[in-house]
């Protein structure tokens, strides 16, 4: 633990630095940053804490803490994220009914500052988040750590394994360790998990459920946008959206009132993925502006946060990004429990196993390169039948993979009831 925190200690100047950076780009951050040095309101209660990294986390422990509020209404809920994308997904879902704070570096003083300041009943981290100083703080303090929903890629794994102690002494303190499949409860026992307490309960990203008013809102905007067929890029990564842009232009060949939604994955890059459209020769209109889609229009520029679901919702078919860079890819699952077929990359090792079932179902194409995302797509947006085919196999694999919600609640609930000592109110 000694190397760990001296190489932490020697990295925080230049976290300090990024920090610093990015309080001077956005306005909202500037008042905050110091939230991942553990200071922040003390917050009386003894809440109970869920850790979601960033969006994608957020949106899968969306249904966990919904019904944490609705079922235990008097105890504070603290959320917490590490990235700006993710406090605003936090904000858009939840409003004022949760904390949000951002979680602080894994540095003693760090999270002692942050435990003595939260004093949470139980952490509920999601997925693959192992920090070993603030593990060992909650161990100490007697307050449970419990891993929801926790996936460990093979690459993960193989990387853990150059630090064969640490983790194996870090995977020793949660009391549960809620493993999305065998495979990753398999890897995670190989690392020093405690085969006791390893439990695979499914995958709460399976527990999906559309928003009021959603296939409305959809229905709204496809008419406003004409009759057109419609492709969404989700969540683009550097270097894939002139992928896109150039199959975008070969399939207007075929359906010549296509219209593209862009939707970049960061919205740092929302401008420069705006100018990169603007400089292929297509007509851009920026979702945030307001302004119609018209006739006219070719690409809209999905530069808004939490709308993702709208454009699935509208879309004909769907390409997943971070799938034909090295990134992992995202989650299709959004777009199939709302019947929208999808395309993704090679590159998919985040998503694995979800995108074997997918393309098992019939639900989905994997493709190699451009060449394959355009002759995908085309498939989709020519052949009806098709396309139905893939959007009920697409609905019919969610529902039949629900339940980890349900099973998540059953090991967290023992850890509800009543504070850990040390959570007492401040």
């Amino acid at each position: 633990m000694m190397w760990y925190t001296l190489i932490a200690r020697v990295l925080l100047p230049f976290a300090l630095l990024r920090l610093w950076w990015r309080s001077r780009h956005d306005a909202d951050y500037a008042p905050r940053w110091a939230e991942r040095l553990g200071y922040g309101e003390p917050i009386a209660g003894a809440p109970i804490w869920v850790h979601a990294v960033s969006v994608g986390e957020t949106r899968a422990a969306a249904p966990l803490i919904r019904s944490l509020l609705d079922e235990h209404p008097d105890a504070p809920l603290l959320i917490t994220t590490t990235t700006l994308t993710g406090a605003a997904q936090v904000a858009m879902l939840f409003g004022d009914s949760v904390i949000h704070r951002f979680a602080p570096f894994d540095l003693p003083r760090a999270v002692a500052r942050f435990l003595d300041r939260t004093r949470p009943r139980v952490a509920v981290i999601l997925e693959t988040e192992i920090w070993p100083q603030l593990f060992t703080a909650l161990e100490r303090r007697h307050i449970p750590v419990f891993l929801a929903n926790v996936r460990l890629s093979e690459r993960s794994r193989r990387r853990y394994r150059h630090i064969p102690r640490l983790i194996a002494k870090t995977l020793a303190i949660p009391a549960v360790i809620a493993a999305q499949s065998a495979a990753d409860a398999a890897r995670l026992r190989t690392l020093g998990a405690p085969a006791s307490r390893v439990h695979v309960i499914g995958n709460m990203k399976f527990e999906l459920q559309p928003t009021a008013g959603l296939r409305e809102a959809a229905q709204a905007l496809r008419l406003a946008w004409g009759d057109r067929p419609v492709w969404v890029a989700a969540s683009t990564h550097q270097g894939e959206e002139e992928t896109v842009l150039g199959a975008y232009k070969v399939l207007r060949e075929g359906f010549p009132r296509l219209l593209l939604v862009l939707a970049p994955r960061h919205p740092e890059r929302f401008e420069s993925v705006g100018r990169l459209v603007r400089a292929a020769g297509l007509t851009v209109v920026a979702r945030s502006t307001g302004l119609p889609v018209t006739d006219a229009t070719q690409v809209l520029l999905g530069d808004t946060m939490g709308e993702l679901m709208l454009f699935f919702a509208a879309s004909d078919c769907a390409f997943i990004g971070g799938s034909l860079v090295d990134t992992g890819g995202h989650n299709p699952l959004e777009a199939l429990a709302l019947g929208v077929p999808v395309v993704f990359g090679p590159h998919m090792f985040n998503f694995d196993e979800i995108a074997q079932l997918t393309l098992q179902a019939g639900a989905g194409i994997q493709v190699a390169d451009e060449d394959g995302l355009i002759a995908a797509t085309r498939l989709y947006l020519g052949d009806a039948r098709l396309r139905q085919a893939a959007s009920a196999a697409g609905e019919s694999l969610v529902r039949a993979h629900q339940g980890a919600l349900g099973r998540t609640h059953a090991l967290l609930a023992p850890f509800l009831t009543n504070p850990s000592p040390s959570s007492a109110s401040l």
